[in-house]
């Protein structure tokens, strides 16, 4: 699919992001492939601007990250801070 993110940038981030080796579901990694996913789309909507099926597919992400974020910056707010600066998110 052109949406998704190819596997070698997909392990990239996996490896810049995990916390020990093998992590693939911390909320690091997790908030940092949403954030991929999220600036493939927001990119591809300025090409398809009535592409409200995918639109939708992008909130639900968005809502999803900004779950991950609140739970990281309930549980460990020095991680939750080291990560939206690693990733520029504007919190």
């Amino acid at each position: 699919m052109a949406t998704d993110i190819a596997d070698k940038s997909k392990q990239e981030i996996i490896d810049e992001f995990s916390t020990h080796e093998g992590d693939t579901g911390s909320p690091e990694v997790q908030v940092a492939l949403l954030t991929s996913k999220i600036k493939q789309l927001t990119e591809h909507f300025k090409v398809h601007k009535k592409d409200h099926a995918s639109r939708r597919g992008l909130l639900m992400m968005v809502g999803k990250r900004a779950a991950l974020l609140k739970y990281l910056k309930q549980k460990e707010f020095g991680r939750y801070k080291t990560l939206i600066t690693k990733l520029n998110i504007r919190r």
